[in-house]
Protein backbone atom coordinates (compact mmCIF):
# COMPACT_ATOMS: atom_id res chain seq x y z
CA UNK A 1 0.00 0.00 0.00
CA UNK A 2 1.01 3.28 -0.64
CA UNK A 3 2.06 5.57 1.72
CA UNK A 4 0.80 8.55 0.12
CA UNK A 5 -2.65 10.36 1.48
CA UNK A 6 -5.32 9.58 -0.46
CA UNK A 7 -7.64 11.22 1.64
CA UNK A 8 -5.80 14.81 1.41
CA UNK A 9 -5.74 14.49 -2.34
CA UNK A 10 -9.56 13.98 -2.44
CA UNK A 11 -9.74 17.03 -0.15
CA UNK A 12 -7.83 19.06 -2.41
CA UNK A 13 -9.64 18.09 -5.57
CA UNK A 14 -12.88 18.56 -3.99
CA UNK A 15 -12.01 22.34 -2.94
CA UNK A 16 -10.43 22.94 -6.35
CA UNK A 17 -13.80 21.71 -8.27
CA UNK A 18 -15.41 24.28 -5.51
CA UNK A 19 -12.97 26.78 -6.58
CA UNK A 20 -13.56 26.69 -10.48
CA UNK A 21 -17.56 25.70 -9.92
CA UNK A 22 -17.80 29.20 -8.26
CA UNK A 23 -15.20 30.71 -11.02
CA UNK A 24 -17.62 29.62 -13.79
CA UNK A 25 -20.58 32.19 -12.82
CA UNK A 26 -17.88 34.68 -14.06
CA UNK A 27 -17.54 33.45 -17.66
CA UNK A 28 -18.79 35.47 -20.64
CA UNK A 29 -17.88 33.73 -23.40
CA UNK A 30 -19.05 29.91 -24.24
CA UNK A 31 -15.18 29.19 -24.96
CA UNK A 32 -15.07 29.82 -20.99
CA UNK A 33 -17.72 28.20 -20.02
CA UNK A 34 -17.03 25.14 -21.91
CA UNK A 35 -13.15 24.74 -20.13
CA UNK A 36 -14.85 25.21 -17.24
CA UNK A 37 -17.70 22.33 -17.57
CA UNK A 38 -14.65 19.44 -18.91
CA UNK A 39 -12.29 21.08 -16.02
CA UNK A 40 -15.12 19.97 -13.77
CA UNK A 41 -15.58 16.90 -15.47
CA UNK A 42 -12.12 15.61 -14.76
CA UNK A 43 -12.36 16.76 -11.41
CA UNK A 44 -14.97 14.52 -10.59
CA UNK A 45 -13.16 11.80 -12.51
CA UNK A 46 -10.13 12.08 -10.18
CA UNK A 47 -12.30 12.63 -7.30
CA UNK A 48 -13.99 9.23 -8.21
CA UNK A 49 -10.11 7.76 -8.76
CA UNK A 50 -9.46 8.44 -5.01
CA UNK A 51 -12.89 7.27 -3.66
CA UNK A 52 -11.66 3.95 -5.15
CA UNK A 53 -8.65 4.36 -3.44
CA UNK A 54 -9.41 5.00 -0.01
CA UNK A 55 -12.50 2.19 -0.45
CA UNK A 56 -9.86 -0.34 -1.57
CA UNK A 57 -7.15 0.73 1.39
CA UNK A 58 -10.19 0.56 3.50
CA UNK A 59 -10.44 -2.86 2.38
CA UNK A 60 -7.16 -3.78 2.69
CA UNK A 61 -7.04 -2.77 6.31
CA UNK A 62 -10.44 -4.34 7.12
CA UNK A 63 -10.02 -8.27 5.23
CA UNK A 64 -7.31 -10.74 4.84
CA UNK A 65 -5.28 -10.27 1.18
CA UNK A 66 -3.55 -13.60 0.57
CA UNK A 67 -4.27 -13.81 -2.90
CA UNK A 68 -3.28 -10.46 -2.96
CA UNK A 69 -6.38 -9.46 -5.44
CA UNK A 70 -7.38 -6.23 -3.44
CA UNK A 71 -3.50 -5.27 -3.52
CA UNK A 72 -3.35 -5.40 -7.47
CA UNK A 73 -6.69 -3.57 -7.62
CA UNK A 74 -5.19 -0.72 -5.10
CA UNK A 75 -1.85 -0.65 -7.35
CA UNK A 76 -3.70 -0.54 -10.42
CA UNK A 77 -5.85 2.56 -9.40
CA UNK A 78 -2.96 4.15 -8.24
CA UNK A 79 -1.29 3.98 -11.50
CA UNK A 80 -4.15 5.03 -13.29
CA UNK A 81 -4.45 8.27 -11.00
CA UNK A 82 -0.92 8.68 -11.57
CA UNK A 83 -1.17 8.82 -15.39
CA UNK A 84 -4.44 11.05 -15.89
CA UNK A 85 -4.98 14.02 -18.06
CA UNK A 86 -7.49 15.83 -17.82
CA UNK A 87 -7.66 17.24 -21.52
CA UNK A 88 -9.86 20.32 -22.08
CA UNK A 89 -9.44 21.19 -25.82
CA UNK A 90 -8.06 19.02 -28.27
CA UNK A 91 -6.34 15.80 -27.90
CA UNK A 92 -3.96 14.13 -30.48
CA UNK A 93 -3.25 10.53 -30.73
CA UNK A 94 -0.78 9.28 -33.26
CA UNK A 95 -0.01 5.85 -34.37
CA UNK A 96 3.69 5.83 -35.88
CA UNK A 97 3.79 2.74 -36.61
CA UNK A 98 0.49 2.85 -39.42
CA UNK A 99 1.27 6.08 -40.15
CA UNK A 100 -2.05 7.74 -38.86
CA UNK A 101 -3.54 9.66 -36.52
CA UNK A 102 -6.77 10.88 -34.56
CA UNK A 103 -8.35 14.04 -32.69
CA UNK A 104 -10.57 13.63 -29.66
CA UNK A 105 -11.41 10.35 -29.82
CA UNK A 106 -12.86 10.53 -33.51
CA UNK A 107 -12.04 8.77 -36.62
CA UNK A 108 -8.30 7.25 -37.33
CA UNK A 109 -6.50 9.42 -40.75
CA UNK A 110 -3.66 8.53 -42.73
CA UNK A 111 -1.00 10.94 -42.49
CA UNK A 112 0.60 9.42 -45.45
CA UNK A 113 0.65 11.17 -49.35
CA UNK A 114 2.06 10.14 -52.30
CA UNK A 115 2.37 12.26 -55.37
CA UNK A 116 4.59 12.53 -58.61
CA UNK A 117 7.14 14.11 -55.71
CA UNK A 118 7.08 11.07 -53.97
CA UNK A 119 5.53 10.30 -50.27
CA UNK A 120 5.24 12.86 -47.49
CA UNK A 121 4.05 12.51 -43.60
CA UNK A 122 2.61 14.74 -42.30
CA UNK A 123 0.71 14.92 -38.67
CA UNK A 124 -1.16 17.38 -37.67
CA UNK A 125 0.39 19.34 -34.30
CA UNK A 126 -0.29 20.60 -30.75
CA UNK A 127 0.10 24.40 -30.32
CA UNK A 128 -0.93 25.54 -25.83
CA UNK A 129 -3.55 27.66 -25.58
CA UNK A 130 -1.94 30.95 -23.99
CA UNK A 131 -3.12 32.00 -20.51
CA UNK A 132 -4.37 34.97 -21.64
CA UNK A 133 -7.04 33.17 -23.37
CA UNK A 134 -7.58 30.50 -20.92
CA UNK A 135 -8.15 33.74 -18.69
CA UNK A 136 -8.43 33.28 -14.68
CA UNK A 137 -9.05 29.66 -14.98
CA UNK A 138 -5.43 29.75 -16.01
CA UNK A 139 -4.48 29.86 -12.61
CA UNK A 140 -6.45 27.72 -11.38
CA UNK A 141 -5.52 25.44 -13.89
CA UNK A 142 -1.75 25.91 -13.05
CA UNK A 143 -2.25 25.70 -9.30
CA UNK A 144 -4.03 22.53 -9.68
CA UNK A 145 -1.28 20.75 -11.70
CA UNK A 146 1.10 21.63 -8.81
CA UNK A 147 -0.84 20.83 -5.32
CA UNK A 148 -2.00 17.65 -6.97
CA UNK A 149 0.79 16.02 -9.87
CA UNK A 150 -2.86 15.65 -12.38
CA UNK A 151 -1.43 17.29 -15.62
CA UNK A 152 -4.05 19.12 -17.41
CA UNK A 153 -4.03 19.84 -21.36
CA UNK A 154 -5.07 23.04 -23.28
CA UNK A 155 -4.01 22.46 -26.86
CA UNK A 156 -5.83 23.03 -29.86
CA UNK A 157 -4.78 20.68 -33.04
CA UNK A 158 -2.95 22.29 -36.21
CA UNK A 159 -3.11 21.31 -39.58
CA UNK A 160 -0.16 22.27 -41.92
Amino acid sequence: MSDFNFLMLHAKLAGFKLLVSANRIGCEDEFSKMLHDRLMAGLDGAIRSTRRIVALQRELIAEDDTDGVISCQLQGEEEVLARRTLVLLDELEIDYFTYEYRVNDGEWHNALSADYDGIEISYPTTVSVSDTEIGPLATIIHDIARETGIAISVVRVVYD
